[in-house]
């Protein structure tokens, strides 16, 4: 539903599609896929060996969560605006609504009208 890649760490929001879907499997295979090919580049690791996960339950927001995941880089200072950080987006969501996401993160992070 909505990514941001950022200089140290990685933030996803991902949807299960089925009662049995597994995050743990898919975390592992995720983690296990882009390591390999990272490390046939890089020649280092890419992973830390832990990650957090907070699974969102009924009558969370889950529009809450995508506006943080968005607004990362800009609490992190490599941007001004979410829009402008290149390594964040949405399968998800079209142009048009990240852009009515990104102005609510800034209206609430930043006081913009």
């Amino acid at each position: 539903m909505a990514y941001c890649f950022m200089p140290d760490h990685l933030h996803l929001l991902i949807e299960a599609t089925s009662e049995s879907s597994d995050l743990v499997a898919f975390a592992d295979e995720a983690r296990q896929r882009t390591a390999y090919r990272y490390r046939r580049r890089q020649d280092q690791a890419l992973w830390q060996k832990g990650y957090y996960e907070h699974v969102l339950r009924d009558g969370e927001a889950t529009l809450a969560v995508v506006r943080y995941i968005l607004a990362n880089p800009v609490r992190g200072g490599l941007v001004q605006e979410p829009r402008d950080y290149p390594f964040s987006g949405s399968l998800l969501f079209d142009k048009r609504q990240l852009d009515e996401l990104w102005q609510g993160v800034a209206e609430r992070s930043f006081g913009t009208p």
